[in-house]
């Protein structure tokens, strides 16, 4: 596949760490300490060493197969048939993980913000700035994320300095109290979910402009991405205590909490911003890749042709897939670690145990 758009190392590491971190900030720390509880810190650290091995993965195929997205080298190395079962696997995936970001977002804006908005009008005018932005193709959607990243960094970090007065420490004792299985319990979550969220790499990859530095960039990425996952999470378990894994969002909570009495009120302004700016980048890289996805799938030449199309089933979806609140919650904290594990890791291992056999098997594939 040859490709007229380029993204530079850092763009590259921009777009991993927000597409990750993006849903992390106000999500995580529940989910994580529903199952690890006061040691889910240590499960956050832990589940990045599966995103070490995606990483490690999905550059070892990308040099295997240069300029070919993982939806296109899947059939020269399972066959035609059986690539095209991956691929449309790959194509369902991205459109369900559309619906729920949408479904997430809305939800969130609704409930903070527009209450009396429908949630028809928040997730279609969202969906269509999305889309826009995702025919303008990859090198536009990694230059404006160079900016928004930076901009979400300058108003997010402060914030996590405010909680430090509140926060006391005790609340982290005792490490391992409950032994070591509440805290392999809570690796699953952003282990199987959101550490392996690095596998876009199967995507972005043919339009990096420097190959040979993919590991190192999205290694730095994901070391950024623990650093700060694993802040936040003992940030909030420091403040909240037990309570962080019984809240939706979380460190939402500590915000408006040491906003009551200080200099500033109403920070969760702020917080709020970077979940929109996140959750931006992140369904437009989506949509990106679900366009790529169907485009390989029914050789097409053009995937901006499908965009908006797509975008549109995508809409249908967030409202079709999860028909309430818990319902959303349920998959979010249960199905979508296993559907994760098998679509970030499991297939691209299997893909790259299989393409090794076949090449010690036959010498001249090499």
């Amino acid at each position: 596949m040859q490709v007229s758009e380029k993204i530079s190392g850092t763009q590259m590491g921009f777009l991993i760490f927000t597409f990750i971190i993006s849903t992390n900030l106000l999500t995580v720390p529940s989910f994580t300490v529903m199952f690890g509880k006061q040691d889910a810190w240590i499960s956050e650290i832990l589940s990045s060493v599966t995103g070490f091995v995606t990483i490690w993965v999905m550059c070892l195929l990308a040099t295997r197969y240069p300029g070919m997205t993982i939806t296109q080298y899947c059939s020269q190395i399972l066959g035609n048939w059986l690539g095209k079962l991956v691929a449309a696997n790959y194509a369902y995936y991205w459109f369900v993980s559309i619906s729920t970001i949408t479904t997430q977002h809305t939800g969130f804006i609704s409930t903070l913000l527009l209450p009396e908005s429908p949630m028809l009008v928040i997730s279609l005018t969202f969906l269509g700035l999305c889309g826009l932005a995702a025919v303008l193709g990859i090198e536009v959607i990694a230059r404006c994320n160079e900016f928004l990243t930076l901009l979400m960094l300058i108003v997010f970090l402060p914030l996590m300095v405010l909680t430090i007065t509140e926060a006391n420490a005790h609340q982290l004792m005792p490490i391992l109290g409950d032994g070591i299985w509440p805290v392999l319990q809570g690796v699953i979550n952003p282990g199987g979910g959101f550490m392996n969220q690095v596998f876009i790499l199967g995507w972005l990859l043919p339009y990096f402009n420097q190959p040979g530095k993919a590991r190192k960039v999205s290694i730095i990425a994901l070391a950024g991405i623990t650093l700060l996952s694993v802040s936040l999470i003992m940030l909030t378990i420091m403040i909240l205590g037990p309570l962080t894994g019984k809240l939706t969002f979380s460190f939402l909570s500590v915000v408006q909490y040491i906003g009551i009495e200080g200099s500033f009120e109403r920070l969760e302004a702020i917080a709020v911003s970077t979940w929109v700016i996140g959750c931006f980048i992140k369904v437009t890289v989506s949509v990106f890749i679900f366009s790529l996805c169907v485009s390989h799938l029914f050789g097409l030449r053009h995937y901006r042709d499908i965009v908006f199309p797509l975008t549109l089933l995508s809409l249908i979806g967030s409202f079709w897939i999860f028909p309430n609140a818990s319902a959303l919650l349920n998959y979010l904290a249960f199905t979508f670690p296993v559907l994760a594990f098998i679509n970030q890791s499991l297939i691209p291992i299997l893909l790259l145990l299989i393409d090794s056999a076949k090449r010690k098997v036959a010498p001249s594939l090499r």
